[in-house]
C-alpha cells in the first residue's frame, strides 16, 4: 500500500518538480545488502518514527545498488566516517554512520534513523542533498578502517 502511494505520488509530482528534484537529491549509491538492511530497518520503525522511516526508505529505493567491492570508496555507507556541512549552522561536523544500537551522539556516532543519517546515506564527497530541515554537503568520506580520506 505504502509503495503504490508513494509511487502515485512520485509520478504526479515528477513533471512538476523533475529540475527541483535533480537538485534536492542527487544520485545515491548503496551496498546492495545494506539497502535491504535499511529498507527492513526502516519498515521496523514506520509506526515509531514515521518522517525518517519514509525518507529512509525513499533513499533505499532510487539508490543505484553496488556489491561491497564495487562501491566506491567516497560513498557514505554503514560505518563511515563522513565530515559535512550543515546549513542550519554552517559548520562543518564530522560524525561516524551507524545503526540505531551503536548510535553514541557525544562519541559522534549517529544513528541511520536520524534526518542527517537518512540524508547522508549513499551521498559521495562533494555531493548536496536538500532534505526537509536542511541541507547538507558531504566535504569528504573515510571508510571504516581505510587510512586515506576522500575529499572532493
Amino acid at each position: 500500500m505504502n509503495n503504490t502511494h508513494a509511487s502515485n505520488t512520485h509520478a504526479s509530482n515528477t513533471h512538476a518538480s523533475n529540475t527541483h528534484a535533480n537538485l534536492s537529491r542527487p544520485p545515491i549509491r548503496m551496498i546492495d545488502a545494506e539497502a535491504e538492511t535499511l529498507a527492513d530497518l526502516a519498515l521496523s520503525v514506520e509506526r515509531r518514527m514515521p518522517a525518517v522511516s519514509a525518507l529512509l526508505l525513499r533513499e533505499a529505493e532510487r539508490a543505484r545498488l553496488h556489491s561491497a567491492s564495487n562501491i566506491p570508496d567516497d560513498v557514505v555507507t554503514m560505518g563511515s566516517m563522513v565530515e559535512f556541512l550543515d546549513d542550519t549552522t554552517g559548520q562543518p561536523r564530522t560524525v561516524t554512520l551507524v545503526y540505531p544500537a551503536d548510535a553514541d551522539i557525544s562519541a559522534g556516532r549517529i544513528s541511520i534513523l536520524t534526518p542527517v543519517g537518512a540524508a547522508l546515506i549513499g551521498l559521495r564527497a562533494g555531493q548536496s542533498i536538500l532534505w526537509p530541515d536542511r541541507s547538507l554537503k558531504v566535504l569528504a568520506v573515510r571508510q571504516e578502517g581505510a587510512g586515506e580520506q576522500q575529499s572532493s
